[in-house]
């Protein structure tokens, strides 16, 4: 046989192999997710209708009622921890991509790590010790402080991989207009990196909205409609936990819709972000 003809068979086996392999872990990897939404559409749907949303739970003993109040407040712990994490982590990862080149920003990428391993208990024991013990008692406020701290890392790293993509000749483009180099990097690398940047905040938030632990801590809970920050307030993490290990099995049913309301929140949010995200790049 010609060896260029066996070399050329070789590759494309070789490259048909690679992409059967590829294609069955890819697969495998969407299996447990399918699995996990289909699971919980099937075990939530039939709990799911309006008064879900804007009734209060009912006391132990009564069936029915809603979570308007863990709904409410799982949208303003996410809102407390994005205007806490999504300002410092972009922060963070803009100065680590453009001016982190040094022993600082060794330290401060070394211990963005290290935050983004900390198991999310360990951030709401701490949160508990500054903040809701000198405050004599739990609050939105330090729950959503501890999920602030957890958006931080994801938030940070993200920002700095987005930024390190932006080719060197924009900057370069900048600088030779006589642009200052803090300008060029808010008006030309973070608008160029935005899409990506906005990636890594929803991130932070999905990643937010769905932990527990911290509120144990921090948020505690509350069987009452409540939206100040400076008291305890319900959550549909901390629902789902409560009404998952009660004995009740009406309970454990509104476990599953509030699961998958949860979810529901979080793909919104994917879709707005990315419908906003388009559009701005569309409209430039």
């Amino acid at each position: 046989m010609n060896p260029s003809k066996f070399f050329h068979i070789k590759r494309k086996v070789t490259s048909v192999i690679m992409m059967s392999l590829s294609l069955v872990a890819t697969l495998i990897a969407l299996v447990p997710l399918v699995f996990i939404f289909y699971y919980t559409i099937s075990k939530g749907i039939s709990y799911l209708n309006i008064d879900f949303f804007i009734a209060m739970p009912k006391p132990v003993g009564e069936t029915g009622g809603g979570m308007a109040n863990a709904i409410a407040g799982t949208l303003l712990l996410i809102g407390i921890g994005g205007v806490i994490g999504i300002p410092v982590g972009v922060m963070t990862g803009t100065y680590l991509s453009e001016f982190g080149n040094n022993k600082f920003g060794s330290v401060v990428r070394f211990l963005t790590d290290v935050l983004s391993g900390v198991p999310s208990i360990v951030v709401g024991v701490v949160a508990y010790t500054l903040v809701v013990i000198p405050m004599k008692h739990f609050s939105a406020l330090a729950g959503g402080i501890a999920l602030g701290i957890l958006m931080i890392p994801t938030i940070t790293r993200t920002t700095e991989e987005m930024i390190k993509l932006v080719p060197h000749s924009l900057r370069e483009a900048g600088l030779a207009l006589g642009i200052p180099k803090w300008k060029t990097t808010i008006l030309i690398v973070l608008k160029t990196a935005w899409k990506g940047i906005a990636t890594g905040i929803l991130l932070g938030l999905s990643r937010a909205a769905g932990e527990t632990a911290p509120l144990l801590f921090t948020a505690l809970g509350n069987r009452f409609w409540s939206t100040k920050v400076g008291q305890p307030i319900a959550s549909l993490s901390v629902y789902i936990y409560d009404y998952a290990k009660a004995p009740f099995e009406d309970w454990n049913q509104q476990a599953w819709t509030a699961a998958l309301v949860l979810m529901l929140m979080i793909s919104i949010l994917s879709l707005t972000f990315r419908i906003v995200t388009r559009s701005k790049y569309k409209t430039k």
